[in-house]
């Protein structure tokens, strides 16, 4: 799956698109790669720094194009809505010192018409920089 793929599965536009690629996915779980973390223009960046809790909105874009997947591939893009997440763990301060691509994986763990429960996590080269739980809201 191209970038420009991924990206018309997401409302977001340019640089606001943070994944790079599709590694895997079925009907729970979505495996995506992301080299944006090191982009001098990543809009997340302030002072010129990307702040690991930032990995949360890289976790939100994996689930919502894993939504619309599972969901039949549909080619417009859904807006979908953060209603909590919980169990933040970060395992560094800040996402642009990490050389190598980042692998942002994202497990549902329940769901009904749009809403679901997903488990994600940040990693790099095996080690997990950000985990936690978030339930979502979709909206056509």
């Amino acid at each position: 799956m191209s970038r420009a793929e991924i990206c018309a599965h997401l409302p977001h536009a340019g640089a606001m698109c943070l994944l790079d690629g599709v590694l895997s996915w079925d009907a729970t779980r979505i495996a995506c790669t992301a080299g944006t973390h090191r982009a001098a223009d990543n809009p997340l960046r302030r002072n010129g720094r990307l702040h690991t809790i930032c990995g949360i909105e890289y976790a939100a874009q994996a689930m919502a194009l894993h939504a619309a997947l599972a969901g039949g591939g549909h080619t417009q893009a859904h807006v979908g809505y953060l209603a909590s997440v919980r169990d933040i763990r970060c395992g560094i301060g800040l996402l642009d010192e990490i050389e190598g691509d980042l692998l942002v994986e994202a497990e549902q763990l329940a769901g009904e018409e749009g809403r679901a429960i997903y488990r994600f996590a940040l990693r790099s080269a095996q080690r997990e920089l950000l985990s936690g739980r978030a339930a979502v809201v979709l909206k056509p």
